[in-house]
């Protein structure tokens, strides 16, 4: 099996990870490959926002768990009462993957960018988690300070947020994918 099939099965969703900032190289070969994915029209709507400051990670954290609690939602209000819910993980890197309003497939141009970020990150040895909740953010009254805080351009989106760092002992094993292939 080539090594882009090993990445593509072997990646999980790390939940647990070291406080070790990973190498900028590394997060340069990642965020590179976010920009290789495909998109509509070759527009290439994206625009990568990457956190990797501790203390604003934890200001987003407890913004987002605010806007839970004001969900309609029973489950993101559950999650909101619990102290130890973090969105981010305690991961020591997120990115913001923000698509331009006026392209022709934002939200798919940049779900492929995200996508290939992650393989990009198990790759290289690198944990990673797909934490969509953390864009409530962004919908709430804060949603434009945010952005501006962010430096997340005018005219794009907030769309999807992942978690990048070194995967930590504590991680659970994902358990195996069912099968479900049409032949």
């Amino acid at each position: 099996m080539n090594d882009t099939l090993i990445a593509i099965k072997n990646r999980r969703s790390t939940r647990v990870y070291t406080q070790e900032m990973i190498q900028e190289e590394e997060l340069n070969s990642i965020l590179e490959s976010g920009m290789y994915a495909p998109s509509a029209g070759n527009q290439q709507p994206w625009h990568f926002t990457v956190i990797d400051n501790q203390d604003v990670l934890q200001r987003m954290n407890e913004a987002t768990k605010d806007s839970f609690k004001k969900s309609s939602n029973e489950q993101f209000k559950k999650i909101a009462g619990s102290e130890k819910f973090n969105v981010f993980h305690n991961a020591p890197i997120a990115i913001i993957i923000s698509g331009d309003k006026n392209a022709m497939l934002p939200r798919v141009d940049c779900a492929a960018a995200t996508e290939n970020m992650l393989i990009a990150a198990e790759s290289l040895n690198i944990g990673s988690c797909w934490v969509q909740a953390a864009i409530h953010l962004f919908d709430g009254d804060n949603s434009d300070n945010w952005k501006k805080q962010l430096k997340i351009p005018e005219g794009y989106q907030p769309l999807y947020a992942i978690i990048l760092g070194y995967k930590g002992k504590d991680d659970q094993k994902a358990p195996p994918r069912k099968t479900r292939l049409l032949i």
